[in-house]
């Protein structure tokens, strides 16, 4: 799916998937890749109005940024229907663009929608709150911890790393445990090996304290003007993490609005030639 030719917007009708789409102008001209819009009914009786509106959407696109878009009305649900469609290997997806609010009232206990969306499907999700900036894509954080999926991320990093040019900001976790700081180390190593051989530049920082990483991982990409970050999704999560929160809603949800990428771990990327 890395090479997958369309990227897809999930669309509602405002302002945040507006945003979402002309993200999705910026990413689709560069990977050369084609737009979908795809909108999400629950009744039949909403399917014409949705088609109408979309088909606008879709032509103006077209029109004004030559990249040919096209669209899908599905009737279901966010939290299934999404991933169905995005994970289906005929649909040929690249990744899915989606505007959130961010986390809001009632959602800061029962967890994040957006979430539950992302986790549902196989391939990554581009999260925004607010409209892209002008400037390139140049600058991506990669939060680095001890845990395995982290190699998962770094083939996203590198597939990015074909289009654009790219710094990669590897910021790890400040963690004085033997044990935790052995496997760290062991996947700055892994990175450092792949970044080099594919030719990518890179800096390397590390938390100025042990906890509350979440927030010392936006305040670094603020303070250096990042253009996203770029974050894996929970292993196998489930309900307990919605209802308290994977580290990764605060971050989808952060207060400075930066983009983050969200990869769904798969098996099947570490088992691939990538690292031969």
């Amino acid at each position: 799916m890395l090479n997958g030719k369309n990227i897809v917007v999930t669309w509602d009708f405002t302002e945040v998937s507006e945003f979402a789409a002309q993200h999705a102008v910026k990413m689709a001209r560069h990977l050369k890749c084609n737009m979908v819009l795809l909108h999400i009914i629950k009744k039949d009786s909403e399917r014409e109005l949705a088609e109408e509106q979309l088909q606008i959407k879709a032509l103006e696109i077209q029109k004004n940024e030559n990249i040919p878009t096209t669209f899908k009305v599905i009737k279901g649900d966010i939290f299934h229907s999404i991933g169905e469609y995005t994970s289906d290997d005929d649909n040929e997806v690249n990744m899915v663009i989606m505007g959130t609010h961010g986390i809001r009232g009632m959602q800061k206990i029962t967890g994040s929608w957006a979430l539950k969306v992302i986790a549902s499907s196989t391939v990554p999700f581009l999260v925004v709150q607010d409209k892209p900036s002008e400037k390139k894509l140049t600058d991506i954080v990669f939060p680095l911890d001890f845990k395995a999926e982290n190699k998962e991320k770094l083939v996203w990093a590198i597939y990015l790393a074909q289009y654009f040019t790219l710094k990669i900001h590897i910021f790890k976790e400040f963690n004085d445990d033997e044990y935790y700081l052995k496997k760290i180390n062991n996947n700055i190593l892994f990175a450092k090996k792949y970044l080099t051989k594919y030719g990518i530049d890179f800096e390397i920082h590390t938390a100025k304290q042990k906890g509350n990483f979440e927030k010392q991982l936006i305040d670094f990409a603020e303070e250096i003007n990042a253009d996203l970050i770029l974050v894996m999704t929970t292993k196998n999560i489930g309900f307990a993490d919605y209802v308290f929160g994977a580290s990764e809603q605060d971050i989808i949800a952060n207060s400075a609005k930066l983009p983050i990428m969200c990869v769904n771990p798969r098996n099947d990327l570490m088992k691939a030639n990538f690292w031969s």
